[in-house]
This record gives structure tokens, sequence and C-alpha cells, in this order.
């Protein structure tokens, strides 16, 4: 191992409890032990999950998040003593691991609880709402400190709560602790102060307008929490470590308005003084640790880095609030190994948060000490398969229901929660399986196929592996996507696969016995309609080339066109977006933390965007474009860039019952749906 990672594998304490090392996987959704949005019980899948990160040498793991209430059929937690039981029965096995473990404990989800179209069909027709109720009583699991819009919806509005539901919740937050503590678990984490949900609700003055003793001063608003771990240490004693998950900064301007870094704004949430504040009063109330980060569901990007957020984004100010406590900090968000370890070392902080890391490879932190960094699978930052709560104007959350209810999967690693239908077997007859097409699922398909004990042959036309991927991982900030490449090149060197490039296949006939895949992925769409079109540079095109004037047209509001033109803005060139839908990235499978992000951005650089605009006309040095009302007007463009799209493009000549079309070959996806189309075809070959 790297002698500059030693700090992050030193012991540390909890209150009484000590911690092995310094790594603590934190919470997401959907890796919970009682079950994530249906009836509680012991989840086997969840366990797997947060034992796999144990015997990997998580010193301390957090699974995801549990309601004390649950949202769906309205349980309360520890009314169920039967999974506390499993529990109970399982934790000896965990423990032999080393790693010692706290559950995350949430009061609710408030105002920032996602709310889908059925929702609001549940919520607007009275008939619907009373009938639902026992199964999902949105009146109740959407309430807030005050009344306020939703995050995701002007439709479910959230009321105020009542002190008697908030006692309620305080009682069963340490019922379920001292259930916990029973069971054998090292500590609980209370959710949370933080990301703008309940308990941030409360605290916030933008979300909290109370008039009792939970609304208006500092210890007020944060006393709902206060009374949380007062009542936990109650019922479970002193001794028992109590963590607070904690937001330094709200970095929040408003509802639905987040604050990008190195953006100037007046603060509506919370501040640097009032958190100094805040977080000594908390530690004051019995907390035994802060679990940091900044952010609310407002300005989701914080809490929930996309890819164009800067590496330890949180750290600064996690930094600074650890001189004005005497409690251990933790600190998370897009968390470098390196830099946590360094931070650790001046005692800056006291340990490093990692979250989507463990999805992405759960061996991760075995292969930094064991020098094996080239191997770990990187997570690309791209929410596609944990967390891709997509929301544009028009609609709440667009996810289809099947996502909803399984968080935590991984666009990367397709086994990862999905162990049941994604998994290796081995082959009882082997067979050569030729591969066209040398990008990621490609390469996906040649992996799998050779862990199973087939030959995969791949060949590629161009004199490189990576496909669409290479242009895509261009601009600047995508170096995980670059990684990814290359992690996919060593496992073709680590699995001895045969890849001939320069090599372009013609047909599916030149192999007649073996069985063939195509991964050949897609074209770009062209606007022949459009007078002057053959000027117009495809954006993969571009990305290679990166050729460029000053003033640049991008056609196309989409993820790729709105990456294209952040990039370009970054660089100092005067891009503007040209969209005929009525907003940006208006699409599934990309998460709100992410397009949010570039939405504002582009508000706070200036960067110009026509919405419900078409473009009519390219001609020397301008666009011809047409607005919603038919008025057409010119914009100066030295270069105009296509972003409106692909085809697949597969080979003709696939009638064959043993060729099969993955990737976007066979419709044009993303990451996770070339890396999953692959595995699964790979699996039944």
């Amino acid at each position: 191992m790297n002698e500059k990672l030693n700090s992050l594998f030193t012991p540390w304490k909890i209150g009484n409890c000590e911690i092995n090392n310094r790594i603590v996987m934190t919470s997401m959704g959907g890796t919970d032990l009682f079950g994530w949005m249906e009836i509680n019980h012991f989840d086997r899948d969840g366990a797997r999950f947060i034992k796999e990160a144990g015997d990997n040498h998580a010193g301390l793991v957090l699974p995801g998040c549990q309601p004390v209430y649950n949202p769906m059929y309205g349980q309360w937690l520890h009314k169920n003593k039967k999974m506390f039981e499993d529990l109970a029965a399982w934790m000896p096995g965990f423990h032999q691991s080393g790693a010692k473990l706290f559950v995350q404990l949430t009061a609710g989800f408030g105002r920032s609880f996602t709310v889908s179209s059925m929702m609001e069909k549940l919520y607007t027709n009275k008939a619907l709402r009373f009938a639902a109720k026992p199964v999902m009583d949105l009146d109740r699991i959407t309430a807030s400190a005050s009344a306020s819009p939703n995050r995701w919806s002007d439709h479910v509005p959230s009321r105020e709560m009542t002190r008697e539901e908030i006692h309620e919740i305080i009682e069963s937050f340490a019922e379920s602790s001292y259930l916990l503590k029973q069971a054998g678990v090292d500590g609980v984490e209370v959710h949370a102060v933080h990301e703008g949900y309940l308990l941030d609700q409360f605290a916030l003055k933008y979300c909290n307008k109370r008039n009792d003793e939970y609304g208006g001063s500092l210890e007020n608003r944060y006393r709902f929490a206060a009374e949380i771990v007062k009542a936990i240490k109650e019922k479970c004693g002193s001794d028992f470590p109590v963590s607070l998950r904690y937001s330094v900064i709200s970095k929040t301007k408003g509802f639905r308005q987040g604050a990008l870094p190195h953006e100037e704004y007046i603060e509506a949430g919370r501040d640097m003084e009032e958190s100094i504040k805040a977080a000594r009063y908390l530690e004051k109330a019995g907390y035994d640790m802060l679990n940091c980060d900044n952010g609310t569901y407002d300005a989701w990007y914080w809490s929930h880095p996309p890819i164009y957020m800067p590496e330890n984004c949180n750290l600064d100010d996690v930094i600074e609030l650890r001189k004005h406590v005497n409690i251990p900090v933790v600190s998370a968000g897009r968390m470098d190994p390196y830099t946590a370890a360094a931070a650790i070392e001046k005692k800056q902080i006291d340990a490093a948060g990692f979250a989507r890391a463990f999805l992405a490879d759960r061996r991760w932190v075995t292969k930094l000490i064991n020098d094996e960094e080239d191997d770990i699978r990187p997570c690309i930052l791209c929410h596609n398969g944990c967390f891709n709560m997509a929301h544009y104007e028009g609609v709440p959350n667009e996810q289809d229901l099947y996502d909803s209810l399984h968080l935590s999967r991984c666009a990367v690693d397709a086994e990862c929660m999905q162990w049941n239908k994604h998994y290796i077997r081995k082959t009882d007859s082997p067979k050569t399986v030729r591969i066209i097409g040398c990008g990621i699922a490609g390469m996906e398909a040649a992996r799998v196929l050779a862990l199973r004990g087939h030959h995969p042959v791949i060949y590629e036309k161009e004199s490189h592996a990576g496909g669409i991927l290479n242009a895509a991982s261009k601009e600047s900030y995508k170096g995980k996507l670059r990684q990814l490449i290359a992690w996919y090149e060593k496992q073709m060197k680590d699995l001895k696969i045969e890849i001939h490039f320069n090599e372009e296949i013609r047909s599916v006939n030149e192999f007649p016995h073996d069985p063939v895949i195509i991964a050949t992925g897609a074209a770009p769409k062209i606007m022949r309609s459009i007078p002057g079109h053959e000027h117009m540079i495809d954006a993969a095109d571009y990305l290679k080339s990166e050729m460029s004037g000053e003033n640049i047209a991008v056609i196309g509001g989409g993820l790729t066109g709105c990456e294209i033109a952040y990039e370009l803005s970054l660089k100092g060139k005067k891009p503007f977006i040209v969209e005929v839908k009525n907003d940006l990235i208006a699409m599934k499978g990309v998460c709100l933390a992410s397009s949010s992000y570039l939405r504002e951005y582009f508000t706070w650089k200036n960067v110009p965007v026509f919405l419900n605009t078409a473009l009519c006309e390219v001609k020397d040095n301008e666009v011809i474009l047409k607005d919603a009302e038919g008025n057409t007007f010119s914009e100066k463009a030295d270069t105009v860039i296509s972003a409106i799209g692909y085809n697949p493009a597969p080979l003709s000549e696939m009638k064959r019952k043993d060729v099969i079309v993955i990737g976007d070959a066979k419709e044009t996806g993303n990451v996770k749906t070339a890396v999953w189309s692959a595995y699964e075809t790979a699996m039944k070959i």
C-alpha cells in the first residue's frame, strides 16, 4: 500500500466505540437492512452488500437510511420485533470482519419526498387519496416543519407537522435504537440535519416558519434533532454512540434554487456562522460524531456530486467546522483517498466517507491496500444505476417504478444488488464467440464470457478500444470515464482476450460457425431537411477534434448538448443552446443532481438557452431559428454542433439465431444500458 494512505488505516473512536480504520461507507438508499419502500423485514440483499463492505476493510459501515415511520404501509420500525431478532442472528458474522455497524434512522423526507406522477394522481383525487392511505398516506409522509412546496411537484404540497407527530417520531427513534443495541449494532446515526430532509427542514429558516417551541430561534429550530439524541441516550445509555448526518452549509438560495461552487449568493439556509453554533448545540445535546457534507435537495449536487462537481467538494467547509467541535467529524462528497489521508494526518478531519465507490467495486479498499489501484473499477458519477431520479419542466420524478424501488444498483457493475439475475455461471460448453465492436458493451460482453469459460474474440475497425466513450470522455471533467476505459483495457489484457484492431467486419457471414455479438454502437442523426445541414459538426466528431470558433451553436439540449456547452463555457467560448422541448435535459435516467447543476450553471454564466425553438437553416456564420410563436430570428454562429441524438447502427445481416445485438447497436442509451445488456447477453451463451 502507498505509504501516503497510512493515516486512513489508523484506529479512532466514536465515544467508546473503537473503529479499526478511518474509511466510512456512508448510507445509500437501497442498501437497507430492513427493506426499502416495502414492508419492513430483514433484507438479505442489503445485508449481503453491507457485509461485503465490512469484509473488504471499510472501518465503519452505514446501511441505507431506515425510516422510523415507513412511507409505505405506515409501519413504525420498532414494532416489528422479528426483523431485529434476524438482525441479532446476523450480527456476529458481520463482526468477524472487524468492521463496526451504525444503522442510520431517518425521521423522514418531508417536502423532499420524491413524488411521482402516480402519487400526484393519488393526492389530487380525494377518493384515491382516501383509498391509498393504508398503503401511502401522502399527507403524512410529506408533512414538513411548515407548509411548503414539494421539491418535485407543485401538486403535492407539504403541511405543517403537529407536535404529536413530532413526539411519535422521537419515541420511535429511542425504541428502535434500543432494539438495535439489543441486536448487537454498534451505534446509530440520526438522519438528518442534512440535505434538506425532514430534520433539516426544521433547522432551516426558509423552510421553518413555526411559532411554537420548534420554530424561531436556533435552539428551537434544532430542538427536534436535539430531543431525538436525548431520548436515545436516555433509553440506550450514555455510552451508546449516536452520530448525526450533518450538512455544514446548505448552499441554497431558496426553494428549488441551489448555489454552485464559487458562485456569490445570499444563503437561505445554514451558513458557516450558524453551522458552528448549531454543531456546538448538537454536540452538547449528546451527539458523538458529525458525518458531514453540504447541500439540500434544492442544491442536490452538493450531497450527490455529479461529474461536474470538483473532487473533495465539501472538504474545506468540514475542515473549518472541525475546528469548533470536540467530537469526531467525517467528510464526504467525491472524496479522494489521498486527499482524505492527508487531511486526517493533519488532524483536520477524523475520517472520510465514501459511498458510490462501493457500488462500483465492493473490493476497492482491499485493492487499495494490495497496491492494485489500477484494478479498481471506477464510479463514473453518472447516477444512472443508483439514483436516476429525473426531473424537468412539467413532470415530477420521471422514473420507472422498478427503478424507484431498486436503488443502489450500479451502471458499471451489473451484479451490484442484482445478484439474483446477474451472476457468473461457468459454462460446460465453451465456445468461440465473435464480438464486433470494442466499445464498452463489446468489452463487457468479452469480460463476462471469459470469466464463464468461453473464448471471446473482438474485432474493432478503429485502432483503439472505447467506442463512443472515447469521444464522450474528451471533456476536461470526464476523468472518471477515461479511467473506466483504462479499467476495461486492463481487464482485456488480464483475461488474455484476443482483440483485432483496425479490422472492420462487414458481414456476420464471415463467422458461419460461431455465435456473434454485434456491439457496433450507433450513428449520429442527421438533420437532412435543414438547409445547410452539411456544415454542421456531429457532437462526437467535435469532441474528437475540438474544432470550433468563438460563437458556437449547440443544436440539442439533451445531456450531450448541455455537456458540450458546459465545456465550451469553461474554455471561455460563447456557446448557446437550441432545444425544441420546453426544458433542457428533458429525459429519463438523468438524475436531478446532474441536470439541475447544468441548468443552474447556464443561468449563472448567462449562457443563452433557446427553449421551444427549432433550427430552420444553417448559413455562413449564423443560424436561423424559429420560436414557439412562429417568429424567426438569427444568431451568430462560427460553428454549429449537432447534438440531436443517435440511431442504432448494427450490421445489416443479423437473421441468424446465434447473432445477438447489444448496447447502442440495439437501442441507444448510456453506460448502464450498454453494460447491463452486454452482461445479460454474455450470461445466455
